[in-house]
């Protein structure tokens, strides 16, 4: 949510000499940056959101899909509209450790997220990748998960270049809703 956003020196109290840089205030992100909601331990049962995500209603756990060993849910910090994450049901952190159902599924719902923010948004291409381990880039190592992150020509602009922000045209649950219609059955 944008708090504020200004360019004026003279409506930049408490942010220091004016500088001529405007200001995106985006306290809700305060959440991922101090690590709320990361499991404290490799457990299931020791915070881990992806464990609990299930249990909650499509709506409210943002899932787009639910398969038998896997589901695809959309990321609560995204990197762009409609990234989501194939994520296995049971928790398990290294990608060698899923059971031959669970690649499968996860390969499986990929496919399908392609198909389906081709069809809601009209993706012209996709990072698609698992950050393997804290040290490689994992956000939540403790539980395996694939992003896929659809991406259009030129949707690298001045924002996230200069500014370091990401411009997200739609609040999350429509977004939910709109790819979880388009999926293929």
């Amino acid at each position: 949510m944008l708090i504020s956003m200004t360019t004026e020196p003279e409506q930049q109290y408490g942010a220091g000499a004016p500088d001529g840089f405007g200001r995106l205030w985006t306290p809700h992100r305060m959440a991922y940056i101090q690590g709320e909601s990361k499991p404290t331990g490799p457990l299931p049962d020791d915070g881990c959101p992806f464990c609990a995500i299930p249990a909650m209603t499509d709506e409210d756990g943002l899932i787009v899909r639910r398969g038998v060993h896997a589901y695809a849910v959309l990321n609560k910090y995204p990197y762009n509209g409609g990234h989501l994450m194939a994520v296995p049901y049971r928790h398990v952190a290294d990608y060698t450790e899923l059971t031959a159902e669970e690649t499968v599924e996860i390969a499986e719902l990929t496919k399908q997220a392609m198909t389906a923010l081709r069809a809601a948004s009209g993706a012209h291409g996709f990072n698609i990748g698992i950050n393997q381990g804290s040290a490689g880039g994992a956000g939540i190592a403790a539980h395996l998960h694939q992003h896929v992150v659809p991406r259009w020509g030129g949707d690298t602009n001045f924002m996230p270049v200069v500014g370091h922000v990401k411009v997200l045209p739609q609040m999350l649950g429509d977004t939910r809703k709109l790819i979880a219609d388009a999926w293929p059955e």
